[in-house]
């Protein structure tokens, strides 16, 4: 790998670590209604190091994430990554007892629901 390519990488990482903890903060504020040492608390670390993490300077460990996802319902995925969360995960397993041809006629009504409010 060129040198380049090293720091391209490098800022990637850095911007994806950013944004998780920017995540992380946004599920701590807006929606756990915690302060940095409640939800410390809650999953195990020191608020100097939850404060790192919302900065993109840190990374929860496995047994941290796994209390978060507890604490807050949102998956792994979306925590991390940023990713779809439980209403995806949530939809397929609904989905699952249905052939396509039936999922297509629900989103033919699902679709004239959502003219009729508009």
């Amino acid at each position: 790998m060129n040198k380049s390519n090293h720091c391209n990488e490098h800022t990637l990482d850095n911007i994806d670590q950013i944004e998780r903890g920017l995540r992380i903060k946004s599920i701590r504020e807006n929606e756990l209604k915690m302060n940095k040492s409640q939800l410390a608390r809650e999953i195990g670390i020191s608020s100097q190091f939850l404060g790192l993490i919302e900065d993109g300077k840190g990374n929860l460990v496995y047994k941290s994430l796994k209390k978060l996802m507890s604490l807050s319902g949102h998956s792994s995925d979306y925590i991390l990554f940023g990713l779809g969360d439980n209403i995806i995960s949530e939809a397929r397993i609904i989905l699952e007892k249905y052939s396509k041809e039936e999922i297509n006629k629900s989103l033919e009504i699902i679709r004239d629901i959502v003219r009729l409010i508009k």
